[in-house]
């Protein structure tokens, strides 16, 4: 895989990267092989004295060759691209976690006109609860815990992008959609939204914060109303 300039913090960023890769070795594969035939022909049927140009109609057999073969490898090299695709289309838009019997924590994601709202569950791990944590234009997210996402927009079309994890999805105003990630590593990154949205888009930046689980929970002490201790039932003796 080439590497990226941009770390991958996903389970699924490398997978994303790979694809691009594969397209990015076939496709230039091909079309620095066009450009080396386009100007050998040029070179070898060059104006030249003594020598009368031909009229080439590509109706012979062994004409017709130079363009039904490379037609039928390129095709062949769609065939991995597409089995890539799908395969990473299913992973990351039709696959979630709970189908897999995974433990999964939810956060809310809201854009509008221009920040980005995340509802954070509080201690006791469930959303729409009296202890959830509400932040303008700051995600904090634990490594290695699955998360649903719920994506909602209040106004216009907004797109959730978080670059780190080749995260990148529409929020359509009256709809909520449903996705998922797993952080892989620790760190502060960029959310996005890459969806022209009005006079403040390029202002609609929010920053995501992959904690490890003891800084998170130290995060959520911290700025929930409710008490870890509230949340959690007494031991039984």
């Amino acid at each position: 895989m080439i590497e990226s300039l941009v770390p991958a913090a996903s389970t699924y960023a490398s997978d994303i990267d790979d694809l691009f890769t594969l397209i990015f070795v076939l496709v230039g594969f091909w079309f620095f092989l066009c450009q080396g035939v386009f100007f050998w022909l040029l070179f070898r049927f060059r104006k030249r004295d003594g020598v009368k140009s031909q009229y080439v109609s590509g109706e012979l057999k062994h004409e017709k060759r130079w363009i039904t073969i490379p037609h039928l490898l390129v095709l062949v090299c769609d065939v991995f691209i597409i089995v890539g695709a799908v395969r990473v289309w299913y992973d990351v838009k039709q696959w979630l976690p709970e189908e897999a019997g995974e433990q999964v924590e939810v956060v809310r994601v809201i854009g509008q006109q221009w920040a980005w709202t995340f509802v954070h569950p509080g201690p006791d791990g469930k959303l729409r609860t009296e202890d959830d944590i509400e932040k303008v234009n700051e995600l904090h997210v634990k490594v290695d815990q699955f998360y649903h996402y719920e994506l909602e927009a209040t106004d216009v079309l907004h797109n959730f992008s978080v670059p780190v994890f080749r995260l990148k999805q529409d929020a359509i105003p009256g709809r909520v959609i449903t996705g998922w990630f797993k952080p892989t590593l620790t760190g502060e990154h960029d959310i996005q939204c890459a969806e022209i949205c009005g006079i403040g888009h390029g202002l609609m930046g929010a920053r995501i914060f992959l904690e490890t689980p003891e800084q998170h929970t130290a995060w959520m002490a911290e700025h929930s109303s409710v008490s870890l201790a509230a949340v959690t039932p007494p031991v039984q003796e």
